[in-house]
């Protein structure tokens, strides 16, 4: 190894070293990745705030140390175990005005933050219009609001979606003119009631296809109006799924999105799903987004000069790399039936389709009549109903994801793209956004691994054991099929009577036979 290499600095690093961060939604999946990844490589920073709520009777104290005990944290309590002193919980909540925070505690974090990280949002698509302006764009009103007392902050990084302008054939990276004046919006949450605003929700929201992305366009426009006054970002990834590296190969902590369709799947219980097999998948591995806010932040944070528009990122894969959702499944199915999860409901086939039609039977035949014949038995055997539950749960999963997966999506993505030559060999190492040399294979193994143990606490060790499960239901749904199409050509024949001719011919074939 050269001197160079030995003796090269992080910059990004260097430029988070003693800073303070201030960060929202750190409880949540990519929150949890961003705070890891900081104090692992980013070690030198001061603290950082973590606004967190009472949950379930749990103060933020207690719900942090639950967090440390998480496997995602396993390098750190191995060799960095002192960093985690660095991290500060303070209790409050986007919903409330000034963020719930007061006194010395509020004092504080307005004094020292230099780098504000708001992740807080809900992420539940169907969310009333209501609860989704208060927390998406409504909450960040509020995270705003704060930030201007910040005499010390050196930018404000808002993580949005690349899918909030659903009317764009192509996003680039810049913030588009939303309809409706957020501010409005804002109010009418607050004096409307809930029965009224859902019921105008459906044409308010055009052409948006669910409150979630809606809400996430008109705080687009909040912060972007705050520049260049305030030193604000936007980041939009695709949709993030598990890591390829950091903190875990394979982590994710959610059945949310994709991982709850390819767990779905994997276990026999999703046999159909709309979706263009086509189109290219818009994702993003979670470590790899992660890696793009640090640098974002890194490179705002210091720049001494203001661009004229405030800086958007589309947090997206290169063309190059992107698979489409026909691959994905084909090359999911390989992986699956290599590391198979464990206890599946029927053998995993499942099939994409844009056909509305063979998909509404699909899911007719294969999802809700053996779902009610499970539960139909789980009943005379006294036993907890739970099958019909689940395909309710899946059905609207599905119903809120195929807007996604039957539409092309065009997300340039040069900003985005140009952030590893902003850093020195070291920090492209540490912080790497590149993709190319990933293996698509490799990548769903860990995928599929990281599902099974860290969503279903499945071991590595059972995996023997399920890969005899799957001998056994895919002899099961060989039988299943060849006689349920001898039960249906039985049916035809004596529909269109036939099996009396059918008959005669076999026996006169038979007399023949016997004869010579």
């Amino acid at each position: 190894m050269n001197s160079n290499s030995t003796t090269m600095k992080s910059d990004v690093n260097e430029f988070y070293k003693g800073q303070s961060i201030f960060v929202t939604g750190g409880s949540g999946f990519m929150g949890k990745v961003l705070i890891e990844k900081l104090l692992y490589s980013c070690s030198d920073l001061k603290e950082i705030f973590i606004l967190m709520r009472p949950k379930r009777g749990r103060v933020p104290e207690s719900r942090l140390e639950d967090m440390f005990k998480l496997p995602m944290f396993q390098r750190i309590r191995e060799d960095k175990p002192e960093v985690l002193k660095k991290l500060v919980p303070v209790q409050g909540d986007v919903t409330f005005d000034g963020l719930g925070l007061s006194g010395e505690t509020l004092d504080r974090v307005l004094k020292n933050t230099t780098v504000v990280f708001h992740m807080a949002a809900t992420l539940r698509m169907e969310a009333k219009l209501k609860d989704a302006i208060d927390l998406n764009t409504t909450g960040t009103k509020r995270v705003i609001d704060v930030c201007r007392k910040m005499p010390n902050l050196k930018v404000l990084v808002h993580l949005s979606t690349a899918f909030c302008y659903c009317d764009k054939e192509v996003l680039h990276e810049k913030v588009y003119e939303c309809p409706h004046n957020p501010h409005d919006l804002i109010r009418c949450a607050e004096w409307m009631d809930e029965k009224t605003l859902d019921n105008i929700t459906p044409n308010l929201i055009v052409p948006h296809p669910n409150t979630y992305t809606y809400s996430k366009r008109l705080a687009e426009i909040l912060i972007r109006n705050e520049y260049p006054n305030l030193p604000v970002v936007i980041a939009r990834p695709s949709i993030v799924i598990p890591a390829n590296e950091e903190p875990l190969p394979g982590w994710v902590d959610s059945l949310n999105g994709p991982i709850g369709i390819m767990v779905g799947g994997g276990k026999g219980v999703i046999r159909s799903m709309l979706c263009n097999g086509e189109y290219r998948a818009e994702v993003i591995p979670v470590d790899i987004a992660i890696n793009g806010l640090i640098t974002i932040a890194y490179n705002q944070g210091r720049s001494t000069t203001k661009s004229k528009d405030v800086p958007v990122y589309n947090i997206t894969c290169s063309e190059g790399k992107k698979l489409t959702w026909g691959e994905v499944l084909e090359k999911g199915k390989e992986v699956a039936y290599e590391y198979p999860f464990e206890a599946g409901v029927w053998y995993p086939n499942g099939t994409i389709t844009t056909n509305k039609i063979v998909h509404t039977l699909s899911i007719i035949f294969f999802h809700w009549l053996p779902a009610y014949f499970i539960d139909f038995l789980m009943l005379l055997l006294g036993q907890k109903r739970f099958m019909v539950r689940i395909q309710t749960r899946i059905s609207d999963g599905l119903d809120i994801l195929q807007f996604f997966t039957t539409r092309k999506w065009d997300f340039r993505s040069e900003n985005f793209q140009s952030l590893p030559g902003t850093l020195n060999s070291l920090d492209e190492r540490v912080f790497t956004m590149e993709m190319d040399s990933v293996d698509n294979m490799e990548y769903l193994k860990k995928t599929i691994l990281g599902g099974r143990q860290y969503c279903l606490k499945e071991p590595l060790t059972s995996l023997p054991k399920a890969r005899m499960q799957l001998k056994a239901l895919y002899v099961l749904d060989i039988v299943a099929k060849v006689v349920l199409s001898g039960l249906l050509i039985w049916t035809l024949l004596g529909t269109f009577g036939l099996r009396e001719p059918l008959f005669s011919l076999f026996e006169k074939k038979e007399i023949s036979i016997l004869a010579d």
